[in-house]
C-alpha cells in the first residue's frame, strides 16, 4: 500500500537547518570509491557512456507519444433526466417527432464509418462509442421534452429535410457529459505523467548530496558501518523496512547516548519529555521526511526498491531524503541500478564492498526425519499451516520449540527470538516463516528448508505458486552462523531430498540485478484527478491514474489492488477525498474477515463524525479478551492485535476521531503478553482444534508431515532418551499443509477431498493384497522348485 503518512509527517515534522547547504550547481558526475580493495568500483568509460544514454533516454522520453487510455475504466456518469429549459419550443416550431422513424435515423447514424472514425478523433474508441450511442438513443426516445435546436435538426432529418450526419454535435455533447474524461484527457495525461520523479523532491535537488552504497551479503557488517556514521552525525534518520528494525536502531542510538525518535506508522516515541524532536530518527521506510534536513540518512534494505508493492518507498527515500550523506546498504546486484539513478540527479556514488563475517555451507545430506534436528536448528517454512504441524511434530518428540511467523506481534515475536537465544532455556529449536529474514537478531546454528515453494504475487497481482528466488535464499540462509552469534559457522540444508539440489542451484547463481524502481500516485496527483473527475470513485480514479500514467525505463508503477480492495469496500461512505484516500492506504491484512469488518466500522463511525472512544473499541473487539482455547482463537486474537494497530495507525492521522491512543496501546500491551502466552503452548492449542483431515503417518511426507519412524543417528542428540518421544499412531489427526492449502484456495472441496483419501486408503489395501498374493505366489513357486530339486 501506499502510505501518505509520510506527508502528514512531514509536514509537521520541525525544521533543523544544517551549517553547510551546497547549491547544485555542479556539472553531473559519478565517482566511485572502494572498500576492501574491491575491484570494479570505478566507473569505466563504457559505463559512463551508458550513463549518459540514461540520461538522453530519460530526456528524450518526455517526448515520446501519450499512452493510449484503458477505455474499459471509463465508467459512464448518470445523466438527470431534468425536462429542457426551453421546454416546448422545439415542438411549436416543428412538429412531434415519430419515435419509429426516429430510431431508424439513429441506427443509420451510428452504422455509419464515417462518424466512427470522426468519434474515434475525438476519443470515442468502438466501446466508447457504442457506450455513448446507447445513452444516447435513450435520452432522444424517453425525453418527454428535447431542447429546441436538437428538436428541429431531428425532425428536419426525419421529414428527408436535413442530413443524418448533422447529428453528430449533438451525439458528442452528450457523449461527453457521460464521459467528462474525454475533454480533459490532456490534463490527465500531465497529472499521471511519472516520467521525471526526481523533480518532485526540489528540497533535495538544491544539494549536492553523496550516495555511500554499502555492498554485500548477510551479516557481512554493511549495516553496522552505515550506522557507525549515522550515531557520529550531527543528526540523521535511519530508514528501514519493519518497525522491529526501526525499534532496534532507536534503542542502540539511546544508549549509545545519541538522543533518538521512533516514528513508525503506529507509534511515535520522543526522548524528549516536552515532545521536542530529536537530532536523530529511527522510522519506517514510509514515514521518512523528505523535507526536513539532515546531516546523514541511512537507507535499508535498499534491493527492495523493486518490491512490487512497496518499491515507491525506497525510491521516495532516495530521491527525496534532504541529507548531505545518503548511506544504502543491500545487495550487490543493486549497485549499477542505484549509480544509474543516481546519474539521472548528478550525485556522488561511493562503493564500499563487504564480505560475510562469518562461513556457511550447504550440506551435501537433507535432514529427512525431525528425529535428526540438533540444538540451533531452524526449520523454515512458507505457511502457517506447516508451522503448526512442524512444531506440534517436533513436541511430539518431547522438544521443546519457539514459534515465528508474519502475523505475530512483534512482542511476541522478540519473545520467542529470546527464548530460542537463551543458553539456559530448554528451547534449542525454532520454527519460521521467513519472516526471520529481517528484523531478528538470533543464534542459528543450521537452516532447513522445508519447502522451497512460496506463494508469490506477480507484477498482475495474482497469486500463484512458485520456487523462492535467489534473493529469498540467500536472505534466508544467511541467518545461519551470525557473526554476533555462538555458531562461528553456519550449515544450510532441506527437510526433503529432492529439494536440496533445487536449493544448491539457487545459492550457486547471482542474484538478477535490479533494473527498476516503484512508484505510486501521491495524495496530490490524485486530488487533481478527482476535480477534473467529480464524480468517479477512488477505486476508478486510480484505475484510470494507472492507465493512463507514464514512466520512464528505470520505474515501474506498484501494485495497487490492496487501496482498490479498501477503495471499494468504503466506497458507499460519504467521506472526503482527503480522508477517503488516508483510509484506504491503512496497512491492514484482507485476509482477516474481523480485520476488514472493522475497517468498515471505523469509517463508518468517522463518517458520522463521531469520534472512535476506548469504550467504543472495547465493544468492538470484546475486551477483555480470553486467553485462546485453540489455534482458531489464537488466529482471532492476532486479528483484534492487528485491529489496535489500525487504530493507532488512524490516530496519528485525524487525532480528534481517534482520541484514545494511550488507553489503547495499553490494552495492545496487554493482548500482546496474552498471545505470547498462547504461542508458548502452541502445540496444546494445535491439539485442541479439531482437525478435519487424517494423513497416515507411517513414511516422511513431501510437505513435513514427518514421522518418528527410524532410529536415525543423531536421533537422541536432544532428548538423550528416545522413549520418553510420543509416539503417534499411523491414524493420528492433523493438519496436511497441502491439502488445507488447497481447500483454502478453493483448487479442491473437502468433499473431494475425503473422496480421495478413500481412494487413497482402497488403494493401499489392493496394493498390500496384491503384494501378499505375490509373495505368496513367489514362495509357492520356490517351494516347487525345491521339490523338483
Amino acid at each position: 500500500n501506499f502510505s501518505s503518512q509520510a506527508y502528514f509527517w512531514a509536514a509537521t515534522a520541525p525544521k533543523r537547518v544544517l551549517p553547510h547547504r551546497h547549491i547544485n550547481s555542479q556539472t553531473p558526475r559519478i565517482t566511485a570509491g572502494s572498500f576492501h580493495a574491491s575491484p570494479g568500483s570505478c566507473l569505466s568509460h563504457k559505463q559512463r557512456k551508458a550513463g549518459l544514454a540514461v540520461c538522453i533516454r530519460n530526456v528524450s522520453s518526455n517526448s515520446s507519444p501519450p499512452k493510449t487510455p484503458d477505455t474499459s475504466l471509463f465508467i459512464p456518469v448518470t445523466l438527470k433526466t431534468d425536462p429542457a429549459v426551453d421546454g416546448t419550443v422545439g415542438l411549436e416550431l416543428s412538429q412531434p417527432l415519430d419515435k419509429d422513424e426516429l430510431l431508424k435515423v439513429l441506427n443509420r447514424f451510428y452504422k455509419r464509418k464515417e462518424m466512427q472514425k470522426l468519434a474515434a478523433d475525438h476519443g470515442l474508441d468502438a466501446r466508447l462509442f457504442h457506450q455513448a450511442f446507447i445513452s444516447f438513443r435513450k435520452y432522444l426516445l424517453e425525453s418527454s421534452a428535447l431542447p429546441a435546436d436538437l428538436h428541429i435538426v431531428l425532425s428536419d432529418i426525419c421529414c428527408g429535410a436535413g442530413h443524418i450526419d448533422d447529428i453528430y454535435p449533438y451525439f458528442m455533447r452528450h457523449a461527453k457529459q457521460i464521459f467528462p474524461m474525454l475533454d480533459c484527457i490532456d490534463d490527465l495525461r500531465k497529472i499521471s505523467d511519472l516520467r521525471v520523479p526526481a523533480n518532485w523532491y526540489p528540497e533535495a535537488r538544491a544539494i549536492q548530496r553523496k550516495v555511500i552504497f554499502h555492498s554485500g551479503p548477510t551479516n557481512s557488517g554493511k549495516t553496522y558501518h552505515a550506522i557507525q556514521r549515522y550515531l557520529a552525525a550531527k543528526s540523521g534518520v535511519y530508514c528501514g523496512p519493519l518497525k522491529l528494525l526501526a525499534h532496534e536502531i532507536f534503542e542502540k542510538s539511546n544508549n549509545a547516548g545519541v538522543p533518538c525518535d521512533l516514528v513508525t506508522g503506529e507509534e511515535r516515541t520522543f526522548v524528549d519529555l516536552d515532545g521536542q524532536a530529536a537530532g536523530h530518527v529511527a522510522c519506517t521506510i514510509e514515514m521518512c521526511s523528505v523535507t526536513t534536513p539532515y546531516e546523514v540518512a541511512v537507507i535499508d534494505e535498499i534491493q527492495m526498491i523493486r518490491d512490487p508493492s512497496r518499491g515507491w518507498a525506497w525510491t521516495r527515500a532516495l530521491l527525496g531524503l534532504c541529507a548531505e550523506e545518503i548511506h544504502v546498504c543491500g545487495e550487490t546486484a543493486a549497485i549499477d541500478f542505484i549509480r544509474e539513478l543516481m546519474y539521472t540527479t548528478g550525485e556522488e556514488v561511493e562503493v564500499h564492498n563487504y564480505k560475510r563475517l562469518t562461513p556457511f555451507s550447504v550440506l551435501d545430506q537433507a535432514v529427512e526425519t525431525l528425529d535428526n534436528l540438533r540444538p540451533g536448528d531452524c526449520v523454515v517454512c512458507f505457511s502457517k499451516n506447516d508451522i503448526y504441524s512442524i512444531s506440534r511434530q517436533i513436541e511430539a518428540r518431547g522438544l521443546e520449540c519457539a514459534v515465528i511467523y508474519g502475523s505475530l506481534p512483534p512482542g511476541t515475536k522478540l519473545s520467542q527470538a529470546k527464548k530460542f537465544n537463551d543458553p539456559d532455556d530448554p528451547c534449542k529449536i525454532l520454527v519460521a516463516t521467513d519472516a526471520i529474514g529481517m528484523g531478528l537478531n538470533l543464534s542459528i546454528k543450521r537452516i532447513i528448508f522445508n519447502s522451497l515453494v512460496k506463494p508469490n504475487v506477480n507484477e498482475k497481482g495474482e497469486k500463484q505458486m512458485e520456487n523462492i528466488s535467489t534473493s529469498q535464499a540467500l536472505q534466508i540462509a544467511g541467518r545461519a552462523g551470525r557473526f554476533s552469534s555462538k555458531f562461528k559457522e553456519g550449515e544450510v540444508t532441506t527437510m526433503h531430498r529432492d529439494d536440496l539440489p533445487i536449493l544448491k542451484e539457487l545459492l550457486s547463481h547471482l542474484v538478477e540485478p535490479i533494473e527498476t524502481a516503484g512508484l505510486h500516485p501521491t495524495a496530490e496527483q490524485i486530488e487533481m484527478f478527482a476535480y477534473h473527475l467529480p464524480d468517479a470513485s477512488l477505486s476508478n480514479l486510480i484505475d484510470i491514474f494507472v492507465s493512463l500514467s507514464q514512466v520512464d525505463g528505470l520505474y515501474f508503477v506498484c501494485n495497487i489492488d490492496d487501496f482498490k480492495f479498501l477503495a471499494d469496500m468504503i466506497q458507499h461512505i460519504p467521506l472526503n477525498l482527503r480522508s477517503r484516500y488516508v483510509f484506504c492506504t491503512a496497512p491492514i491484512n484482507k485476509k482477516q474477515p474481523f480485520v476488514c469488518t472493522s475497517f468498515l466500522k471505523f469509517a463508518r463511525q468517522f463518517s458520522r463524525d463521531d469520534p472512535l472512544t476506548f469504550n467504543w473499541v472495547c465493544r468492538h473487539i470484546s475486551w477483555p479478551v480470553a486467553e485462546p482455547k485453540n489455534i482458531k482463537d489464537l488466529v482471532h486474537l492476532e486479528a483484534v492485535h492487528d485491529v489496535l494497530d489500525l487504530y493507532l495507525w488512524l490516530s496519528y492521522r485525524f487525532m480528534d476521531m481517534f482520541p484514545d491512543t494511550a488507553s489503547v496501546r495499553e490494552i495492545q500491551r496487554k493482548l500482546d503478553n496474552i498471545i505470547q502466552e498462547g504461542v508458548r503452548n502452541i502445540t496444546c492449542l494445535i491439539r485442541a482444534t479439531d482437525h478435519n483431515i487424517t494423513i497416515p503417518q507411517t513414511h516422511t511426507s513431501r510437505r513435513g508431515e514427518i514421522t518418528g519412524n527410524s532410529g536415525a543417528a543423531g536421533s537422541n542428540v536432544l532428548t538423550g532418551n528416545r522413549s520418553q518421544r510420543g509416539h503417534r499412531s499411523s491414524g493420528e489427526i492433523m493438519d496436511s499443509s497441502l491439502a488445507s492449502r488447497l481447500v483454502r484456495d478453493g483448487l479442491l472441496t473437502p468433499d473431494l477431498l475425503r473422496q480421495l483419501q478413500k481412494e487413497w486408503s482402497k488403494n493401499k489395501r489392493e496394493d498390500f493384497t496384491n503384494r501378499q498374493a505375490s509373495n505368496a505366489q513367489f514362495h509357492n513357486n520356490t517351494r516347487g522348485k525345491k521339490k523338483k530339486k
